[in-house]
């Protein structure tokens, strides 16, 4: 039974299945939110209060660690809502909203990750002439690029998603409005939003990550002519940070959007979500901190100004 008429709301069902996992999830991810909080923020105020990360590779970093506290915040707290509550609903305003800023994010992220890869390539296979190729207005056209792909992306897939004839039950086997788990919510004919998703899932994901492998196979073949081994160490260290994201990302992200109806998505597509939305999100800040020599430095510098006032 289908209910074409305006709906009311949604039931989120997450992990519902499980009571005991939901007590644990809500602390583990309680946690996890602080944590990505402190470290998203750390790195965007690094980026402005130091200067010597004035930098290409450290604005697009602060883009991407403002990215990934929009798209926490437009999930988790609901997500914690409902973990402790037994009415598990979302308005479907709430739901609506949901969906298009996910979305948004989501697709502005698999864009935002090909200019990082750029940057790089720029660095370590350019490195006399990237001042000049990477300057800021380029920077920021690049950056303007990657939002304005995932708002244009997010303003044609989210109508087409909710003009679905969703089952009567609303029953979204998720814990966040999602595309691919609306689609699963409907009753009626979507092979045409499946072929919609996958080609958006094409261009947002594969062709992006064959565009940032090549770019690395540059690099790859530049840092094997550097005959510094300090300048080798710190282009692998920043090249390697940078892979292990998009690896962590698009692998996830692919698996869930390529093929929304198929076995695999819809029996663990809530655990790949939760990866992406709350382990990445965590991840990204320690992977650029911890391995990259910098951003720790940077870090101490500014800890020992504000602790000697």
């Amino acid at each position: 039974m289908t209910n074409r008429s305006f709906p009311v709301g949604f039931i989120l069902l997450g992990f519902s299945h499980f009571p005991q996992l939901e007590e644990v999830l809500f602390w583990i991810v309680s946690v996890f939110y602080i944590m990505i909080i402190f470290g998203n923020l750390t790195i965007i105020l690094l980026s402005c209060l130091e200067p010597r990360l004035h930098t290409p590779m450290y604005f697009f970093l602060s883009n991407l660690s403002l990215l990934e506290l929009c798209f926490t915040t437009t999930t988790l707290p609901q997500m914690l809502s409902n973990l402790r509550s037994h009415e598990k609903t979302i308005s479907y305003t709430g739901c609506v909203i949901q969906l298009f800023v996910f979305f948004c994010l989501g697709a502005t992220e698999c864009i935002l990750l090909v200019v990082m890869a750029f940057d790089r390539y720029v660095a370590v296979c350019q490195p006399l002439r990237y001042t000049i190729i990477m300057n800021p207005p380029l920077c920021w056209k690049l950056a303007f690029v990657a939002w304005l792909s995932g708002l244009t992306e997010a303003l044609i897939q989210s109508p087409i998603t909710l003009q679905l004839p969703f089952c009567s039950h609303h029953q979204v086997d998720d814990f966040l409005c999602e595309v691919p788990a609306l689609i699963r919510l409907a009753c009626g004919d979507t092979s045409s939003n499946e072929l919609q998703m996958t080609v958006s899932a094409v261009l947002f994901t594969i062709l992006p990550v064959v565009l940032i492998l090549t770019s690395y196979g540059y690099i790859a073949k530049a840092v094997g002519k550097i005959k510094s081994e300090e300048g080798r160490q710190k282009a692998i260290a920043t090249c390697s940070s940078h892979l292990v994201v998009v690896f962590m990302f698009y692998g996830t992200v692919a698996m869930v959007y390529t093929d929304p109806k198929n076995s695999f998505a819809s029996a663990h597509g809530k655990y790949l979500t939760l990866f992406y939305t709350v382990v990445t999100p965590l991840l990204n800040p320690l992977i650029y901190t911890l391995r990259n020599k910098e951003v720790t430095e940077a870090l101490q510098r500014v800890l020992k100004k504000y602790f000697r006032k």
